[in-house]
């Protein structure tokens, strides 16, 4: 199975929460959907650490550009 996009592993860990603080579920539940949000967050981290990188690296290359200018 593929790894989700950002987007829609954020929507899932907000609805992981919900469900979380709705309560009602028994200790099995819970913990899987603890689990399941722990994934979903380390997803949503490495995504988003990705993307920073990107800005980092185009930003760097403007600013080389603006110092040959």
């Amino acid at each position: 199975m593929s790894e989700p996009g950002y987007e829609q592993a954020r929507d899932e860990l907000v609805e992981v929460v919900r469900r979380l603080e709705a309560g009602g579920l028994s200790l099995e539940e819970s913990l899987a959907l603890w689990e399941r949000g722990e994934a979903l967050a380390k997803i949503c981290e490495r995504q988003l650490a990705g993307a920073r990188e990107r800005i980092d690296q185009a930003l760097s290359v403007t600013e080389e550009d603006v110092a040959e200018a």
